[in-house]
């Protein structure tokens, strides 16, 4: 059995949502078991969940990307996490990343570096989205998978003037659920190597 942990903050719910998605996506591969912890509740870092990330075989972060950088309350956690860091508790781990802003750069390029250089801390093993961008020849539209067209991890965007019950939109919740389908299959290979 796999097992992808799923750690992220949301502001206004949109984030949350991708986390959902990712999760889906993860559980959707055979053998694996997904779990989403609120970053919230894990900023003591001798309180809430931290065993089970301990247990876990691949950590997916997620944030919002507010003002340039992920959200306070993933930082918290980032921080929060530096007695994990001291004991290498996540080294060789799968890592991956996703971000949200209502932008459609937004400077999240940003957040997405900032929690890949994270993982590198920490010695996990970074994975990207594997995908092509979906939006940048004529046959694309924005509602293409990977419309953004990150790399690095999975970057969604939301309109400001709408709730999470709608936005982010339908195509980057499936660019979602197949970036938490990568993140699982790289954790079963690294796994089973």
């Amino acid at each position: 059995m796999t097992n992808v942990a799923v750690v992220y903050h949301s502001g206004y719910g949109h984030t949350a949502v991708v986390a959902q998605h990712v999760a889906k996506g993860a559980e959707a591969v055979p053998g694996t078991t997904a779990r989403i912890y609120k970053a919230d509740d894990l900023v003591a870092p001798d309180a809430g969940p931290w065993a089970e990330l301990a247990d876990a075989d691949a950590i997916v972060f997620g944030a919002p990307t507010y003002m340039g950088t992920a959200s306070a309350g993933m930082k918290q956690f980032m921080d929060a996490s530096s007695k994990v860091w001291a004991v290498r508790g996540w080294k060789d781990k799968i890592a991956a990343g996703f971000t949200n802003s209502a932008s459609w750069s937004g400077d999240k390029l940003s957040t997405l570096t900032q929690f890949s250089i994270f993982a590198a801390q920490h010695g996990m093993v970074w994975v990207g989205t594997g995908m092509m961008p979906g939006y940048n020849t004529k046959s694309g539209s924005p509602a293409s998978i990977n419309r953004l067209g990150s790399f690095l991890g999975l970057m969604t965007q939301a309109n400001a003037d709408e709730g999470p019950d709608v936005a982010p939109p339908q195509h980057d919740r499936q660019t979602a659920e197949q970036f938490g389908a990568r993140v699982a299959e790289a954790a079963a290979r690294w796994k089973s190597a």
